[in-house]
């Protein structure tokens, strides 16, 4: 059997890994031209279920070597006001173990088993998906052929388009600047994650990793200025303190301090119901894509990439092992996009999430299907 993924994120490099060691030969083909040509964030973090699915994947001297770069946080969610007073506090140690890594540091352990598998600069563009096979087309005219394709290509999946044309992803209606601070600025802030909740929806978020903390920023989208990703990091900088007048004098100085910011518009999915199975598959934000709320994204992709390569190891009809998947994933990843949903309503200030949408015709494989 050989499968190509299109996508060399968390999920598409943790899939190879996975399927490499079960001895079922993979290819991945990265759109980007080297592993870190995008900005995407800082700071993952990881709970059971993520730490479940690495050490299944990684060897023990790469995962004890990655290990030592993470940072294990108090487990629990704070919510502070503008005063840094509490208004909340949820334990979260009942759940489990919990890690703070760098999502850099992270791809590139996963990387690393892999290398000779992966492609960078090749943009898949369709799929032609046959009762026998898929072959996978790029965007420089070269195709690779396979019995399964995996889309574990983003929230902006070429993949998804082609597949589930009726699968949207819609805006939260907020924006959210990612960043880093120093550790010193929130030595008592060393939890899980720290949320400093002010009036018009605007968020402040704190989380450390071993090496920086990490601060976010985010507002409803119609209180931000057009042209964010143009704006430097001073004018950025000026705009928040702007926006979070009378906050305690340490949050202003957390952003006096603050560097290597950039803009992301939040989106997620809208969950669909399930779809027959063909010899094409999604993984990831390629298929639930979720608001930052609940911190379960990089979790819920991983979890996909191990329970997907372990279907496929059992051997037989690749679509008995992809509707097993599919069966159990549309269902947990669904359940985390509404979970974060809920989350980021409830603290950010998130638009509700529409209601589920059925589909409008079954999946194609055929080249030409429309896209959009």
């Amino acid at each position: 059997m050989k499968v190509i993924v299109a996508g060399a994120g968390l999920g598409g490099l943790c899939l190879a890994g996975a399927l490499r060691r079960a001895g079922i030969e993979v290819a991945v083909h990265e759109r980007d031209p080297a592993l870190n040509t995008r900005r995407q964030g800082y700071r993952l973090h990881l709970g059971e279920t993520a730490i479940q699915a690495l050490t299944a994947v990684l060897p023990p001297d790469r995962w004890e070597e990655f290990l030592a770069t993470a940072h294990v946080p108090r487990p629990r969610f704070v919510r502070l006001d503008p005063a840094l007073k509490v208004l909340d506090v949820v334990e979260m140690g009942h759940h489990g173990r919990h890690l703070a890594v760098d999502r850099e540091t992270l791809r590139r352990a996963l990387l690393a088993e892999v290398e000779d598998a992966v492609t960078f600069g090749r943009r898949l563009t369709a799929f032609d998906a046959r009762p026998d096979g898929v072959t996978a087309l790029f965007a420089d005219g070269s195709t690779a052929t396979g019995d399964v394709l995996v889309g574990a290509d983003g929230v902006n999946s070429a993949v998804r388009r082609q597949y589930l044309p009726h699968a949207r992803v819609v805006a939260t209606g907020l924006v959210q600047l990612y960043g880093k601070i120093p550790h010193g600025l929130a030595d008592d802030m060393g939890n899980v994650f720290t949320a400093i909740s002010g009036s018009g929806h605007r968020v402040v978020g704190v989380a450390p990793t071993r090496d920086y903390t990490t601060f976010s920023f985010s507002a409803r989208a119609e209180d931000l200025p057009a042209g964010l990703a143009e704006l430097s990091q001073e004018r950025l900088r000026v705009m928040v303190l702007d926006m979070t007048p009378g906050w305690h004098p340490r949050v202003h100085e957390m952003i006096a301090r603050w560097t290597e910011v950039f803009p992301l518009e939040l989106r997620t999915s809208v969950p669909v119901p399930a779809w027959p199975t063909t010899r094409v598959t999604l993984l990831g934000d390629a298929v639930h894509a979720m608001s930052p709320a609940a911190g379960a994204g990089a979790g819920i992709a991983l979890r996909d990439a191990t329970a997907l390569a372990a279907a496929l190891a059992r051997g037989g009809d690749p679509l008995d092992a992809l509707r097993a998947y599919e069966g159990e994933m549309v269902e947990y990843g669904f359940a985390a996009v509404r979970d974060s949903a809920a989350n980021g309503a409830r603290f950010l200030g998130q638009d509700p999430l529409p209601g589920l949408l059925g589909p409008a015709h079954s999946p194609g494989g055929r080249r030409g299907m429309p896209a959009r």
